[in-house]
């Protein structure tokens, strides 16, 4: 499954290509990818999985820029 999302408050591009390697070690995560100047971010996952991959995204997300949040 292909998913893309809003990315509210990402402040740095050097962070959102940190958050695509970490988002990129989940299990079942295809391809990530993150779009700074767009704010966006784009998934591709297994459809089982999908709903535990977003919530290990927003994790690893927070940690790197806790206030960056996943916006569907």
């Amino acid at each position: 499954m292909k998913k893309k999302f809003r990315l509210a408050n990402l402040g740095c591009a050097h962070c959102a290509e940190k958050m695509c390697a970490g988002i990129m070690k989940i299990d079942g995560v295809e391809t990530c990818s993150i779009s700074f100047i767009a704010q966006k971010m784009t998934i591709i996952a297994d459809d089982d999985k999908f709903d535990k991959v977003i919530k290990e995204a927003q994790s690893i997300i927070s940690k790197i820029e806790p206030d960056c949040k996943i916006v569907e």
